[in-house]
């Protein structure tokens, strides 16, 4: 039988704050090990084909948090942002780029139209600074990007946590309990089977 590849995923790499303090580091320290995951992630999607995936950087109700946090996963999507675009990619930074909380060196990415890529690159969407109230008041900012087959969120929570509601209104959802900066390449793998086993109708 075909594997059947999601063309769209959608990450939300949670559990970075309680790895730190299980590793005896401070929370803001766990960010900066959540930037190898996700490269690694990205090339494991390209190898099975996979056309886009969407990451969940910070949201602006992350940016409540202690400054010292708001300060590292900043740091951290900017990092996250110049390691992607080396990797066969045509980046878009998705969020409100209005509030002093979004990373001024990502607006070149954030004003960039969304263009079709050439071929063999894979999308790569990146939300910094990124709310659904924030969407959905500006005339669903997001609305460009397409339907997400598969979402996978690290760290064990059932909850989307506000990420992309239109995009995910059809979403098959796949948790794993690990924490995302001790992502193996077998979660992953083993989210894409689950996917096989779905029931794809969108409501027909």
């Amino acid at each position: 039988m075909k594997q059947r590849i999601p063309k769209h995923i959608g990450i939300i790499p949670d559990g970075n704050r309680r790895w730190a303090k299980g590793n005896g580091l401070q929370k803001q320290d766990g960010y900066a090990y959540g930037l190898k995951p996700g490269l690694k992630l990205l090339r494991l999607a390209q190898k099975y084909g996979i056309q886009e995936i969407t990451y969940y950087g910070f949201t602006t109700d992350n940016c409540k948090r202690p400054k010292e946090q708001v300060s590292a996963f900043s740091k951290a999507c900017v990092q996250a942002a110049r390691m992607i675009e080396h990797e066969n990619t045509k980046l878009h930074v998705i969020g409100n780029t209005k509030s002093a909380c979004f990373p001024e060196q990502l607006l070149p990415y954030a004003d960039a139209s969304r263009q079709p890529t050439q071929s063999g690159k894979t999308i790569v969407n990146l939300l910094v600074n990124y709310g659904w109230e924030w969407d959905m008041k500006n005339g669903w900012a997001s609305r460009d990007i397409p339907r997400i087959d598969l979402v996978i969120r690290w760290g064990g929570m059932r909850r989307l946590s506000g990420f992309l509601p239109l995009q995910t209104v059809y979403s098959d959802f796949y948790i794993v309990d690990n924490l995302w900066p001790d992502f193996q390449e077998q979660q992953f793998q083993d989210a894409l089977q689950w996917y096989q086993k779905q029931d794809v109708t969108l409501g027909g």
